[in-house]
């Protein structure tokens, strides 16, 4: 299955990113999908998705697999990846 992975530079530290990650939470739970956090990381939970996201000094990285009920539900990567971005770097501005 595809993966989507968005890479987004920030200049605010592993804190100040990590506390911004709200943002970018309530935007995933508008499609059911949550973030389980240990740390600066987190497993991405959702129907037909899954993944995980990674808070470090200088970038917030996040990768998310598709699964078969992605698919089915005719979700594109491309579209996936551009809306990731654009929701990630509105959260950590």
């Amino acid at each position: 299955m595809p993966t989507v992975k968005v890479n987004q530079p920030h200049t605010l530290g592993k804190d100040g990113a990590m506390a911004r990650m709200g943002r970018f939470e309530e935007v995933l739970t508008k499609y059911r999908v949550k973030l389980e956090w240990a740390g600066n990381r987190a497993k991405i939970k959702g129907i037909g998705v899954g993944g995980d996201v990674a808070v470090n000094d200088a970038d917030v990285q996040v990768n998310v697999e598709l699964g078969f009920a992605a698919k089915v539900a005719g979700v594109d990567p491309d579209k996936l990846q551009a809306s990731i971005s654009k929701r990630l770097a509105e959260a950590l501005t």
